[in-house]
């Protein structure tokens, strides 16, 4: 008995370390580059950039594929952002995908809802909850405000509300004039 449970016991230890070599020898790091671009978008993953995701968009954008000028829900803050950390000129939103609108959380008429799913399988982040043919419901610390939810519903029930900005939520804006590095 005893010595089945020093061998399962030893057989535990070596697989153990195996695997913890594996992890180390066969480790995949991610671009610094691309996971600073993907921690400056607001990851709405609305694919309103024409990327299916944040992540897809900034890979794109580190590799030069795609202008930082494409998310509507980052605004001109993100754009000033991307703009600085990439050393590049700062441009006006691209109106090809859309304008800035206010942060914002969807809303369901619990009265109207008729239970149909179709929002909660067209929400990216699962802030949608409920069953089939009972109503549904929003949970606004999970919405991120990509409004995808709203063309799928066949009884136009969902609304954006406007977040207020209290101080919790407030930030400083940026300068609307260029400020300009002094090298000595």
């Amino acid at each position: 008995m005893i010595a089945a449970i020093l061998v399962m016991a030893l057989g535990a230890v070596v697989l153990g370390a195996a695997l913890g070599y594996a992890s180390i020898k066969f480790k995949v790091e991610g671009d610094p580059l691309v996971e600073k671009i993907d921690a400056i978008l607001p990851q709405t993953q609305c694919g309103q950039c024409g990327f299916p995701g944040c992540k897809p968009y900034a890979e794109a954008i580190a590799k030069g594929e795609a202008d930082i000028n494409c998310c509507p829900p980052g605004g001109e803050e993100g754009i000033r952002k991307l703009a600085d950390l990439l050393g590049r000129e700062f441009k006006p939103l691209s109106e090809e995908h859309g304008v800035e609108k206010p942060k914002s959380v969807a809303f369901i008429d619990e009265n109207t809802c008729i239970g149909c799913t179709l929002c909660m399988q067209a929400c990216p982040v699962d802030a949608i909850v409920g069953a089939a043919k009972q109503m549904h419901t929003i949970v606004p610390k999970l919405c991120t405000g990509c409004e995808l939810c709203l063309e799928p519903c066949p009884v136009d029930c969902i609304t954006m509300v406007p977040i207020p900005e209290t101080v919790a939520n407030w930030k400083w804006k940026y300068p609307t004039f260029a400020i300009k590095k002094v090298t000595a």
